[in-house]
């Protein structure tokens, strides 16, 4: 089971790891997109890091949609309503829950990336987010299907997102301010599927620190 508290903690990690990379993410942005993504990111996940003391009494659900809000009214471009939408989608799939069995996980996972490929209509091949976060949901589904953990089935998730991360390395941009730049697109990893891998490899690390 995941406990709310490791919720929590996976968001703080997330919030950390998104400072730790925002020089980065802004570097990926800047070959093909608004050179802001990761400025965008840490200022969001910032005002997040913040908002957590505030939700420590609050059910999963409600965290997660918490997280929605201020993600929402404070990241810009793209990015902010993109995962405004997958972690309201997500607080949508865990309603009232304290603690999550792996079927709700999946869910979770599922809801996240059906609210992101809603949004941005973007599909498998495009160069987004959903390049990493399509084959992260069918690895971790295939892992409950087979029993196993909820920590074996995030191991082979946040295997399956980095895969596909490199994987948009090739692509042409389909989607966003870097599809306005054609074939130059080419050859450069996505900067909003990097920030998405980095989403699913904190969860799995808190995961791991707890013997999940």
């Amino acid at each position: 089971m995941v406990s709310q508290a490791q919720i929590l903690q996976w968001l703080q990690a997330y919030a950390t790891e998104i400072e730790q990379n925002k020089a980065y993410l802004t570097e990926l942005d800047a070959a093909i997109g608004d050179a802001d993504h990761g400025i965008n990111m840490d200022r969001g996940f910032k005002k997040v890091s913040a908002q957590l003391p505030t939700l420590t009494d609050k059910d999963i659900s409600s965290i997660l949609k918490a997280v929605s809000m201020t993600l929402i009214s404070s990241i810009g471009g793209a990015s902010g309503p993109l995962y405004g939408t997958w972690f309201l989608r997500a607080s949508a799939a865990v309603a009232g829950k304290q603690e999550l069995t792996e079927q709700d996980v999946l869910e979770l996972l599922q809801a996240g990336l059906d609210g992101v490929v809603q949004r941005g209509k973007a599909q498998l091949g495009d160069k987004t987010m959903v390049d990493i976060l399509s084959p992260a949901v069918t690895a971790f589904g295939q892992a409950v299907g087979e029993s196993k953990g909820t920590l074996e089935a995030m191991q082979q998730a946040v295997a399956a997102a980095q895969r596909g991360l490199q994987e948009t390395i090739p692509m042409q941009a389909k989607k966003g301010r870097a599809s306005y730049l054609g074939e130059r697109s080419i050859g450069h990893q996505d900067p909003g599927g990097t920030s998405a891998y980095l989403m699913l490899k904190s969860l799995l690390s808190v995961l791991e620190s707890s013997g999940e």
